[in-house]
């Protein structure tokens, strides 16, 4: 018997995956739990037809990640904080803030959990090197100079 994966199974298949199975396996416990439905001609068709809508969305997705990160590679952000006369900051600097002067001084909107700092924590002025995980496989590096308010 044929079915449609509603999530990922381990050993058997991923989420919107159409894989054969025996009949009890699917009768007993893949559509009683809801994992799986069968597989019948007007499934299949919503099935195609959902997989064209999520591939083109992916699609224009991954084309707006590529240029955020093509206009991201050769900026530097500048981070004020407040410094004492050693140059060291009272505190740190965090993705927060990070993703703040981002939107602020480029005006681009990056989610801060998505902004990684390379390194242990930044406490000191000078220029860092950040990773921004924009999309799935798409990273770009940014450089952000910490400087004294």
């Amino acid at each position: 018997m044929k079915v449609i994966l509603k999530q990922d199974v381990t050993n058997l298949g991923y989420q919107n995956e159409i894989v054969k199975v025996k009949n009890g396996y699917a009768r007993n416990y893949l559509i009683p739990q809801g994992i799986a439905i069968m597989l019948t001609p007007s499934s299949e068709k919503e099935h195609t037809e959902m997989m064209k809508q999520k591939a083109f969305k992916e699609d224009k997705i991954r084309k707006e990640s590529e240029t955020l990160a093509k206009a991201l590679e050769n900026i530097t952000v500048k981070v004020g904080a407040k410094a004492g006369t050693s140059g060291k900051i009272f505190g740190s600097v965090n993705a927060i803030q990070i993703a703040d002067a981002i939107k602020s001084q480029f005006n681009y909107d990056i989610d801060r959990k998505k902004i990684v700092v390379d390194g242990e924590s930044v406490k000191e002025l000078g220029t860092y090197s950040a990773k921004v995980n924009i999309y799935k496989d798409i990273k770009v590096d940014i450089k952000f100079e910490v400087v004294a308010e």
